[in-house]
């Protein structure tokens, strides 16, 4: 049988990832004695590999394709293709971001101020593209971990990941610049690509992932309307969303089915409730195909 060869990212994507899965309709169970997960699909054979590292392995085709950040792929300047964005990330659905940070009380304010100084990373090779960008010339450290407790002692200025920039300012860092924008990315081995078989796999995955970013935060809501209540139950729901209406066996008698915001559900049920609706159910997606 015929086996695709992916690469989870272990480390702080891996539970977003295994749950995004399960919302695309794959179940990966994991141990901490194996680097081997276990999928319910006997066409493809997981392995967990830090996203540091995945973009070289797809790329030497050691794996066939793999979920990376594009700030990984981007750092070891890999010759893949990208096959889809995925917009989640640790603790959100949005990108991530790896800004520049200095001490609050710091005389950095631009990277122009960066010359002559050290700056400490993971992104080592990223952050030295982006000071010759700037026509900066400064020291660029590799850092192991804890990166925001380096300044100002160890390095001057740090470059590091963030999604809400709330670890930063814990450690009364202050956000200069945004060196790059990142993502998760499903990425593919050239040569693997080119094959028929793997091709269409992945691209099957795709659109179901696609489909679970796109149920990200969204539910769906079915309620029952008298025909003279419709007009002031639709005026309820958000325009854009042109909900569907279909007739009951009771002539009178409509369904309206939606797909709204989670969020904006608790505010609207009442206000539906007050407009006539009955019988309004809630109900949670896990993929959206449009």
């Amino acid at each position: 049988m015929a086996k695709l060869k992916l690469g989870i990212p272990k480390g702080s994507l891996e539970n977003a990832t295994i749950d995004l899965f399960r919302r695309a309709g794959f179940n990966i169970s994991t141990s901490s004695r194996s680097y081997f997960p276990s999928i319910d699909d006997p066409e493809i054979e997981c392995m967990l590999i830090r996203a540091q590292e995945m973009a070289r392995y797809v790329e030497d085709g050691i794996l066939d394709a793999g979920l990376t950040g594009l700030d990984w792929v981007s750092e070891v300047g890999a010759d893949i293709v990208a096959v889809a964005d995925l917009i989640y990330a640790k603790q959100s659905f949005g990108k991530v971001r790896w800004v520049l940070a200095v001490p609050e009380t710091s005389g950095i304010h631009s990277a122009k101020d960066l010359q002559g100084k050290t700056i400490a990373t993971e992104l080592v090779a990223t952050t030295k593209r982006y000071l010759e960008k700037n026509g900066v010339t400064a020291k660029v450290e590799f850092s192991w971990g804890a990166t925001e407790v380096k300044p100002p002692v160890l390095a001057d200025a740090i470059v590091e990941v963030t999604e809400t920039g709330s670890s930063l300012r814990a450690n009364k860092l202050r956000i200069v610049e945004t060196v790059l924008e990142s993502n998760t990315q499903l990425i593919a081995n050239k040569a693997s690509w080119q094959d028929d078989w793997k091709r269409g796999k992945l691209q099957d995955l795709k659109l179901l992932l696609d489909g679970a970013i796109a149920a990200l935060g969204k539910v769906g809501l079915m309620l029952n309307v008298h025909s003279t209540n419709l007009a002031a139950v639709l005026a309820v729901l958000p325009a854009l969303k042109r909900p569907t209406v279909s007739h009951l066996s009771d002539g009178e008698w409509l369904a309206v089915n939606t797909i709204l915001d989670e969020s904006t559900v608790r505010s609207m049920i009442p206000r539906l409730k007050q407009a006539g609706a009955e019988g309004i159910v809630e109900y949670p997606l896990n993929k959206i195909v449009m």
